[in-house]
């Protein structure tokens, strides 16, 4: 499974984005999804996913293979690069991440 994230940019604090992660297979077959996110010196961390619920929305179009994650009400904390990941058959699938940066 390849995944392809998009919509990562600069947003001021309270801002609003949608991060769009297109698979390269149908989505309704892949068990689990979800987005994490990396800061500067973190550790990568889980943002949102199926039965996952943070601060930000989680959704899925299976009809078009992509997941989305809505970020709302952004914060500079929020910065980092996002990664599309899916699990399918046991197997742990990544994107290359999308970047986040939220100015204050």
């Amino acid at each position: 499974v390849q995944l392809q994230a998009s919509g990562g940019g600069l947003v001021p604090a309270g801002g609003s984005l949608r991060l769009s992660c297109v698979a390269s297979t149908s989505t309704f077959d892949i068990n689990y999804m979800a987005w994490y996110r990396q800061s500067p010196g973190k550790a990568r961390e889980l943002v949102a996913g199926d039965a996952v619920r943070g601060r930000f929305t989680f959704f899925r179009d299976n009809a078009w293979n992509t997941v989305y994650l809505q970020l709302d009400d952004l914060l500079p904390e929020d910065s980092g690069v996002y990664y599309c990941y899916a699990r399918d058959r046991g197997k742990d699938h990544w994107g290359k991440g999308t970047l986040v940066t939220v100015s204050s």
